[in-house]
């Protein structure tokens, strides 16, 4: 059959197919280059280091309350998500209660990663500020020299961080009229920008004038990730966050593709929620995850390669000073700073049934963390732990 060939093909046929065929050998390896040197470019968050080992009687003197208030809050283990608090990095309490899937009869467990709504946005914007950092992009470089399209001239990537661009919620627009989006069809962070573009969707408020937490912004930062990656925002963050912190359980949902695969959400009453049109909008929330993963990125957003000293400062700084008051907002962090000089550093979230709170007190090396797939907002009542630790004027009492 070889000597058929031969006969059969002539000598310019041969050398073509030749050519053909190491030009696409040169093709791949020029891919396979240009996926590597993206790949070694990115700037990554990295773990910290070991820290200093907590005693068993520290871990005694506190589990005590800490159980006190669980048993309190939910009583009967009625939490239905997950739990846990940890010093040093080092896990003190946790607890893992209720349905994954009631439909399927599967449990909450450790490694159980649940939707941990708005929490999505401290990391989106420490994606962002790892770029800062590496000189990729600035802080105050406007929006619209990246996304091109992108309609509001005097925006900025601080702006969008701190909730101080005046834009309105894409969940609000898309949904009240017809005319700008049909909600049959899946909504996407480029159905957003596209929008903004073309349907003359207008502020709420003049930019930079005041804060007003809105999605949009951070749907238009995972657009920014994507276009300074490269990558898609899934393939950025799992790059830059997930896998070089070991975070084996936590990944940016997929819509089109794992709606059977991931755990779902209920309403207080335990019937399940389902989907809608926003469910593949991400940037914002969209991000599922475990509190032991969240506690391995907690730690390395305190260690001393995360940002430099100048750019981390800036990311703890309240930038919604036009009303006075102790409740602040920073780059991707909420904050609440009281006159004694005590500040407080945590971040909730609310998607359907889902509800999270995440909480790093800083001065004490302590992570708190909450998730629950099923609506309840007693999720949020764990920052009356936080006196346990230290001198925050939370009433401990009132919450048990």
């Amino acid at each position: 059959m070889k000597m058929s060939f031969l006969r059969k093909t002539n000598i310019p046929q041969i050398l073509f197919l030749s050519l053909v065929l190491a030009s696409c050998g040169k093709d791949k390896k020029a891919v396979e280059k240009e996926i590597v040197t993206i790949e070694d470019t990115l700037p990554k968050m990295k773990p910290l280091a070991a820290e200093k080992k907590i005693s068993q009687a520290y871990i005694n003197s506190v589990t005590g309350r800490i159980n006190h208030f669980y048993t309190k809050n939910w009583p009967n283990n009625t939490m239905n998500g997950s739990f846990l608090v940890a010093r040093n990095g080092q896990i003190i309490f946790e607890r893992y209660n209720g349905f994954a899937n009631k439909n399927e009869g599967t449990t909450i467990t450790a490694d159980t990663p649940l939707h941990i709504a708005s929490v999505s946005k401290v990391l989106t914007a420490s994606a962002i500020l790892k770029l800062v950092n590496a000189g990729k992009i600035e802080l105050d470089q406007k929006v619209n020299t990246i996304l091109k399209t992108f309609p509001y001239e005097d925006c900025t990537i601080r702006m969008l961080l701190t909730h101080r661009t005046g834009m309105r919620n894409y969940a609000y627009f898309t949904d009240h009229d017809k005319t700008v989006w049909d909600r049959h069809d899946q909504l996407t962070n480029k159905d957003i920008l596209e929008l903004l573009a073309t349907k003359d969707i207008g502020l709420e408020t003049k930019t930079g004038t005041r804060f007003s937490y809105c999605n949009t912004n951070y749907a238009m930062l995972a657009l920014i990730i994507e276009k300074i990656t490269g990558l898609t925002y899934k393939e950025a963050m799992s790059e830059m966050i997930f896998k070089p912190l070991g975070m084996t359980h936590t990944y940016v949902f997929d819509d089109d593709k794992e709606r059977k695969k991931i755990v779902p959400s209920y309403k207080g009453n335990g019937v399940e929620i389902g989907f809608d049109y926003l469910d593949n909008v991400y940037g914002d929330k969209n991000i599922f995850s475990t509190p032991r993963d969240l506690l391995k990125f907690d730690r390395s957003r305190n260690s001393p390669d995360f940002l430099k000293p100048e750019l981390l400062k800036q990311v703890y700084t309240g930038y919604s000073n036009e009303r006075k008051g102790e409740k602040n907002y920073g780059l991707g962090i909420r904050m609440i700073n009281w006159n004694s000089g005590q500040n407080y550093y945590f971040h909730n979230g609310w998607w359907h049934g889902n509800t999270s709170s995440y909480i790093t007190l800083m001065n004490e090396d302590v992570t708190i963390i909450a998730l629950s797939n099923k609506m309840t907002r007693k999720t949020y009542a764990v920052r009356k732990l936080a006196p346990i630790f230290g001198d925050y004027p939370f009433n401990f009492k009132d919450e048990e």
